[in-house]
């Protein structure tokens, strides 16, 4: 602990808006994790056992059984169905409508998949530029501590050059596992999302033949 103090205090003044960057890239990666660990229903299995239920004992149970699920798939699914109900089976474009349902609650279920994942990027940029920043201010006043001097020493020239490069270690530390969280839950998003919609399509098939 000791020695991170050290660390820490020898990157000056830059180490403060590092440590600000790491908290808040690290925290929303947290989140993201914790997020993304509860989405335990996979869409399309869901819809898959929905289709048996719906075809066995029809819309209102259907229903009720996406109610036992909190999660978005279940959400999502239940509106058309409920849709469905409300619908007059007779109308021409029974299809149209679904859709239009299933994207309206398809947008607002699944936001929470892009949560944070634009700051997480922001910090994977902006942590490194804040380390080359305190790198080079760290070099100038090194320099400005040489030309004082008067004479150019090893080991004065040493001791600057290392307290310069501490705050760009510290920057590509914490910019490298936020950008590969970032990739790993923007890959994790996406499968999730191409998922749901495979389940809407399958369900609302079977809408539109029933």
């Amino acid at each position: 602990m000791q020695g991170l103090i050290e660390w820490f205090a020898k990157g000056g003044v830059f180490m403060w808006g590092l440590l600000f960057c790491a908290l808040l890239g690290f925290g929303l990666l947290i989140e993201r994790i914790i997020t993304h660990a509860r989405l335990r229903v996979d869409p399309q299995d869901f819809s898959d056992e929905l289709i048996e239920v719906f075809k066995k004992d029809g819309a209102s149970t259907a229903i009720e059984y996406c109610l036992r699920f909190p999660s978005p798939a279940a959400h999502v699914l239940r509106a058309a169905l409920e849709r469905y109900k409300e619908m007059d089976k007779k109308s021409k474009d029974i299809r149209g409508e679904l859709e239009d349902v299933l994207t309206r609650f398809a947008t607002r279920e699944l936001a929470f998949l892009d949560r944070g994942m634009l700051i997480i990027a922001a910090v994977c940029t902006v942590a490194p530029l804040i380390g080359f920043l305190g790198t080079v201010s760290g070099m100038i006043h090194a320099f400005d501590a040489i030309a004082l001097a008067g004479t150019v020493e090893a080991t004065l020239v040493a001791s600057g050059i290392s307290e310069a490069l501490v705050t760009t270690e510290a920057g590509l530390i914490i910019a490298v596992p936020l950008a590969l969280g970032h990739a790993l839950f923007t890959q994790k998003s996406n499968a999730f999302t191409d998922s749901m919609e495979e389940a809407a399509a399958a369900l609302t098939d079977v809408l539109v033949e029933a």
